[in-house]
This record gives C-alpha cells, sequence and structure tokens, in this order.
C-alpha cells in the first residue's frame, strides 16, 4: 500500500502542476472554517441564549457581550485583511481594522430589523406560536441574519468573505441568498427549503417567499471573446407588500414585481407585473376520478 499511496502522491504533485488551483503562499486566503465559526458567534451576538448550550443571566450580559465582540472583532479583522489581500497584496492593516470597527459598529441596526423578520414570520405563519420558536428553529432566520451581516462586507467591498459567510448559511438551510441582494424590513421566507436570490435582487419591505421560489438572472452578456461580461443588473426587483408562493421562478434585471402583488405556485415570469397583481396559472386538464367506481367500471369492462 505504500507503494501505491507514494505513486498516487507524485500523480497529485503532478497536477498541481499541470492544473494550478494551489495557494502556496498559505497567507492571502481567508479561511472557510474561521469564518463559520465567526457566523456561529455572531448569531451568539446578535440572539444572545438562543445559540448556547446554557441560559445566560442578565446580570452576566454585559461582560459576555463585550467579551465576545472583542474576540470576533480580532478573528473576523484576520480574516478581512486576508480577504482584501486578494486584490491588494499590500493592503494596509489599517484598512481591514476600519472594515472591522465600521462592520461592528453596524449589528445593533441589524438586531433591529431582525426584529421586523421575526415578527413578519410571527404575524405570517399560523404554525409559529412563539418568537422564540422562530429564532431557535426557522432556518430562514438563520439565513436572513447572516445574508445581512455579509452584505455590510459586500457593501464595503470585502471580496470572497461575504460569499463564504452566506454559503455557510446556505448549506446549514438550504436557503441560498447572494449577500449582494439588497433586502427590506419584514421579510419573511416560509420553509425557505431551494430558496435563490441572486446578487443583484432589490426587495422591498413586507414581502413574502415561499419554498422554491427563484429570483433569478434571465441571460448573461457575452464580450467580443464569448466571454460572461461580470456585474450589471441582472435579477428582479420585488416591491412591499408582495408574496410568492412555491416553486415560482421571475427572471432578469428588467423585471419588476409591483407592489401588493401576489405570484401563485409554480408561475414562470421573464417580464414585470403592474402593482396589486394577481399571477397563477389556471388548471388544464386536471381530472379527478373516484377510484372506486373507476374500479367497478374496469371489471364491468372485463366481464362483458
Amino acid at each position: 500500500m505504500e507503494k501505491a499511496l507514494s505513486e498516487v502522491a507524485n500523480e497529485v504533485l503532478a497536477s498541481y502542476e499541470r492544473v494550478g488551483d494551489l495557494n502556496s503562499s498559505g497567507a492571502n486566503l481567508p479561511s472557510k472554517r474561521a469564518m463559520g465559526a465567526v457566523c456561529e458567534d455572531l448569531l451568539q451576538l446578535l440572539f444572545p441564549g438562543f445559540h448556547d448550550e446554557e441560559a445566560i443571566q442578565k446580570r452576566s450580559l454585559p461582560v459576555l457581550t463585550r467579551h465576545r465582540l472583542a474576540t470576533i472583532a480580532e478573528r473576523l479583522n484576520t480574516q478581512v485583511r486576508q480577504s482584501l489581500r486578494i486584490v491588494d497584496p499590500g493592503c494596509p492593516i489599517a484598512l481591514s481594522h476600519e472594515v472591522t470597527i465600521e462592520f461592528c459598529r453596524q449589528i445593533p441596526a441589524v438586531r433591529e430589523i431582525l426584529h421586523t423578520d421575526i415578527e413578519a414570520a410571527y404575524e405570517g405563519d399560523p404554525a409559529a406560536l412563539s418568537r422564540e420558536e422562530i429564532i431557535l428553529s426557522y432556518p430562514s432566520m438563520e439565513a436572513i441574519a447572516i445574508q445581512r451581516l455579509a452584505h455590510l462586507l459586500y457593501e464595503a467591498r470585502v471580496p470572497v468573505l461575504p460569499r463564504i459567510m452566506t454559503e455557510w448559511a446556505h448549506s446549514r438551510t438550504g436557503i441560498d441568498i447572494h449577500p449582494g441582494a439588497t433586502i427590506g424590513s419584514h421579510f419573511f421566507i416560509d420553509h425557505g427549503t431551494g430558496v435563490v436570490i441572486g446578487e443583484t435582487c432589490v426587495i422591498g419591505e413586507h414581502v413574502k417567499l415561499y419554498h422554491g421560489v427563484t429570483l433569478g438572472a434571465r441571460s448573461f452578456a457575452k464580450d467580443d471573446s464569448g466571454q460572461i461580461v461580470k456585474g450589471g443588473k441582472r435579477h428582479p426587483n420585488v416591491e412591499d407588500y408582495v408574496t410568492i408562493y412555491p416553486n415560482s421562478t421571475i427572471l432578469g434585471g428588467e423585471t419588476v414585481i409591483g407592489a401588493r402583488s401576489t405570484i401563485g405556485a409554480n408561475v414562470f415570469l421573464l417580464h414585470s407585473v403592474a402593482p396589486n397583481s394577481l399571477v397563477v396559472y389556471e388548471e388544464k386538464q386536471l381530472h379527478i376520478l373516484d377510484k372506486v367506481n373507476r374500479k367497478k367500471e374496469a371489471e364491468l369492462e372485463w366481464s362483458i
């Protein structure tokens, strides 16, 4: 076995030379594992006592909060610096400090808007018996919380790191929200599995999505060499008080779903709809049969 593994190792090393994809410097890339731990701790900071193994006493909360914030900032600063140096290897340490501090300053505002998301879930889901249940068990709350935090780093033009954060949440929840998406208050994703929200989506306030909804791109512009042109508005806008039911797909950067509209299940949209629209597919060739009578009729035919 030792000889065989040695040969395999040589082949792997040879593939490094042929194919590349090797970070030989070792110091200029952020760590997915480290950011996973930071995301866990950020959830503890956002919702103290809900992501902890033991209850938190109110009298100990000031000391605990300061400690958590300090450790998060220290580790996040390292990851921000490594991310910034992907683009600019000479990026000064002071810039990562500035980005990290500004991120931390916005955490209270994120908590405020997440409170509206909790209220939207409680008011929008008859199965929700308490706000505690929503924070503890609803995957959408975790995905939205991490996306709102990742969006801060996205807006600060930190490369890679915001996507690592939202993909961490995606792997845990089945909800894929790009960190670039702009999302208003009172946002609720019911069930959530299979939801995809693209980078340039702009979502208004009091919007409700069900599982399987895709807010995606219609097509990709290409340059003269046939390469996809990066950037540009590719994903739809969803205005205030819109509800989109399961497995609907809405595509295109010019597509706007007007305020107070309802998009029914399994709808495929490539164009805008006016405010107050109801978009549904009417049933076609749907048959509901009585199985008992159908069996009796079949037996009668055979007897004849």
